[in-house]
């Protein structure tokens, strides 16, 4: 398994959630938006430039910053 975190991702990329990083208060906000262990993910695209990333994941899109990009672990399908 090809472990890389959302950051990573190019425009394009279905993914898998495998872990989210960070401490208990940026895990559980992670985890409001949808952002669960075993859910796919795809990079829709990016802002001018690069930050944030703009993810489509249970139907909706969401954006997402780099930074907290980096703290969910994600792998290939």
């Amino acid at each position: 398994m090809n472990t890389m975190t959302l950051a990573d991702l190019q425009i394009g990329h279905i993914v898998r959630i495998e872990k989210l990083l960070g401490d208990a208060i940026s895990k559980r906000r992670l985890m409001a938006l949808g952002l669960v262990r075993g859910k796919e993910i795809t990079l829709e695209n990016k802002a001018p430039l690069g930050d944030p990333g703009i993810y489509s994941i249970l139907g909706y899109r969401l954006s997402i910053r780099n930074d907290d990009a980096r703290n969910v672990l994600v792998s290939n399908l």
